[in-house]
């Protein structure tokens, strides 16, 4: 996956970095908010959320405001099935490489930058989040669940 993602990355002509693996546990790295993928299916159609690390997605006020009440969890296992190119490590959030849709949350759109694990050595890839934005052309709307005082 690594090599088609950096491939992909350099056709569009993206400014990215990679570094050494590091673990979704270590928080927020310096200089951007670590992105994590959930996939989605209603029906046949599969979509990627696209949320940062420790959110938790508001799926009931996700299939609301994008009109798909029949959105679930996908199985993890079915979609790698279905797109063989991700077949190993964590899920990038590029959906476009394989036609399907991506939804990016609107906290993790204002950052500048984003990063996100990559491939089965889990390389650390980086890049301003205009050039996510341009590159993949998610929508973007809220989809994480607000936290709720106590």
């Amino acid at each position: 996956m690594i090599t088609e993602l950096r491939d992909f990355l350099l056709r569009e002509r993206a400014a990215f970095t990679i570094t050494a693996p590091q673990s979704a546990s270590a928080g927020c790295p310096p200089g951007g908010p670590l992105a994590r993928v959930v996939i989605l299916r209603d029906g046949d159609a599969y979509a990627l959320a696209v949320l940062p690390a420790g959110a938790a997605l508001d799926l009931p006020g996700f299939r609301r405001r994008i009109g798909r009440h029949g959105l679930i969890l996908a199985n993890e296992g079915a979609f790698r099935a279905e797109f063989p190119e991700y077949a190993a490590g964590p899920l990038p959030p590029f959906g476009r490489m394989v036609a399907v849709p991506v939804y990016l949350d609107r906290a993790l759109a204002d950052a500048a930058m984003m990063r996100f694990e990559g491939g089965a050595d889990r390389e650390l890839f980086s890049l301003p989040m205009r050039e996510y934005v341009r590159v993949e052309r998610p929508a973007i709307a809220p989809l994480t669940q607000a936290l709720r005082a106590a």
